[in-house]
């Protein structure tokens, strides 16, 4: 039976007996702690390198100061995603794990900056959950890491993310490539189709040709499988090779083919002319995106020699990607100065970025094509080129995502991206939250519209009507401070964001650059705003 502390006052004995007799009451009153038991699904060891990882890099790397006792919480109350009865308060220098309301463990928190010490933490507190929870114990290691780090980064920006280490392994893919064959293909009635066969591959030195359809994969059937199923056994390491079998329109018999893997990185590059004009579609910027726009640059030179009248870097829809892709792409048309900074709070996140190769549009006029799903990446190639007076930017406003994203490997080949630094355009101001401001705004325009669509005198029109407003904007656009979101927004209604995939835009492009006159007093109107500031 235990002894209330209002009745330890009334008996009358010696000082230091009775302060012994207090902590032996109060020892046998508390409850004592759940042992944590043996789990071979959820090795404490290794979920706590896992964790003491994730959080020294999200205390040390991301853009605003926070610490683990402040965000290490809410990771923890993740784990009621898996199971709503578990519930955590802090009480004091204590956090207290209940399940249906019903107290079953305390522990001491760590100090506030203890990154290791809150990732043993929270190593503790699943494994207490697990042994009191039945569906956090059916959990896969996999599943507590993404419920915790979800409900860390959720709470930090949209930005910021974890990924598993599956979804992992298909990101990095995406950004530097991976062993595979060079083919694109679909899915449908149970049937893979090649619909793209990438040059310069394997699949295309193999034989293997668009229209095939995959029956067999190293002997293995592939009908009912998933298009992820399929990509998954068509790579594998480089210099591996597989086995491809394929039914192939008017041949009776199966074709085939043995593969040996390439080290396979996108083209994220799309290549045209049309009367001495270029057509660069940029769809992304993955490892290879600048040497891509090189080749295809030089490309056009062979082709078109002096009779090369400029070069449309068409972004539309380009969701951003790899930051110094997009510096060295805004090189290949600049020769020296600024091309972009970034400003975060880790040291390494300070970095400046200034141009230093050569003009490889030879000074042929340049425009920009952009809108509201440009975002990154893309807006730093645009803002570069723009405020530098090396191109004319027609479309909408960008999507405004000026934040640089750190990615970082956990040991369980899992990823933590995080927000690190801000975009700063070479006139100063922040892409984040604003975006880029188009010279020739194209909002609201119909290709249907009356006149047959849009000519030269018509878009001349536009431009001399709309240059004191658009000159006002774009000088206003570089000055409004970062921390004023609401003249920003405002700023961002002159030239309302729209998804663009009208050829029109594309068109005003061409226009502007079979005119020089109107090209120059274009491109003056932006870069004359730039220099202002």
């Amino acid at each position: 039976m235990c002894v209330t502390l209002s009745a330890m006052k009334r008996i009358s004995i010696h000082r230091g007996i009775a302060a012994a007799l207090l902590a032996l009451i109060i020892s046998a009153c508390a409850a004592p702690p759940s042992p944590l038991m043996e789990d071979s699904e959820f090795p404490l060891p290794a979920a706590k390198e896992v964790f003491s990882v994730g959080y020294r890099t999200i205390k040390d790397r991301y853009i605003e100061k926070i610490m683990p006792g402040d965000f290490a919480i809410e990771g923890l109350r993740g784990l009621a995603t898996i199971d709503p009865a578990l519930s955590l308060t802090r009480e004091d220098d204590e956090i207290v794990i209940k399940f249906s309301e019903e107290i079953v463990q305390r522990f001491d928190a760590p100090k506030i900056d203890d990154a290791d010490g809150w990732a043993e933490l929270t190593v503790n507190i699943s494994a207490i959950a697990r042994q009191n929870s039945a569906a956090l114990k059916k959990a896969d290691m996999e599943t507590i890491y993404e419920a915790v780090f979800d409900g860390i980064l959720s709470n930090l920006d949209i930005y910021s993310r974890y990924a598993g280490a599956a979804e992992a392994k298909k990101n990095r893919a995406k950004r530097s490539g991976f062993g595979g064959v060079g083919i694109r293909f679909r899915v449908a009635e149970g049937k893979a189709l090649i619909t793209f066969i990438m040059p310069e591959t394997p699949a295309a030195e193999s034989g293997l040709k668009k229209g095939d359809t995959i029956i067999n994969i190293d002997g293995v059937d592939i009908k009912g499988l998933t298009q992820d199923d399929i990509g998954e056994m068509l790579r594998g390491p480089i210099n591996s090779h597989v086995n491809i079998k394929v039914a192939r329109k008017k041949v009776e018999s199966e074709l085939e083919f043995d593969v040996e893997r390439a080290h396979i990185v996108p083209d994220t590059v799309t290549y045209g002319t049309d009367d001495g004009v270029v057509f660069l579609k940029i769809s992304s910027f993955n490892q290879d995106t600048s040497r891509s726009v090189l080749s295809k640059l030089k490309k056009a030179h062979q082709e078109l020699g002096a009779s090369m009248k400029g070069v449309i870097l068409d972004m539309r829809g380009n969701p951003g990607g790899l930051l110094k892709q997009s510096i060295r792409v805004a090189d290949l048309f600049l020769t020296q100065g600024q091309i972009s900074e970034t400003r975060g709070r880790h040291p390494d996140s300070l970095q400046n970025y200034t141009g230093g190769g050569l003009d490889m549009a030879y000074g042929k006029p340049v425009a920009v094509v952009l809108d509201n799903k440009s975002a990154s990446a893309a807006e730093v190639t645009a803002a570069a080129l723009q405020d530098r007076g090396r191109a004319v930017v027609v479309g909408t406003s960008s999507f405004g995502k000026g934040t640089v994203q750190t990615v970082v490997r956990l040991p369980n080949n899992g990823e933590v991206t995080l927000t690190w630094s801000r975009l700063i355009a070479p006139s100063g101001y922040t892409i984040h939250g604003l975006g880029i401001f188009p010279t020739v705004c194209t909002s609201g325009i119909d290709a249907k519209d009356s006149d047959g669509g849009w000519n030269e005198k018509k878009i001349a029109e536009k431009i001399l009507l709309e240059r004191v407003r658009t000159a006002a904007v774009l000088e206003n656009w570089r000055l409004t401070p970062f921390q004023d979101k609401k003249k920003r927004q405002e700023l961002r209604a002159y030239c309302p964001p729209e998804r663009r995939k009208t050829a029109i835009d594309v068109n005003i492009a061409k226009i502007l650059l079979n005119d020089a006159v109107l090209y120059a007093r274009t491109l003056n109107m932006s870069a004359s705003a730039a220099a202002a500031q």
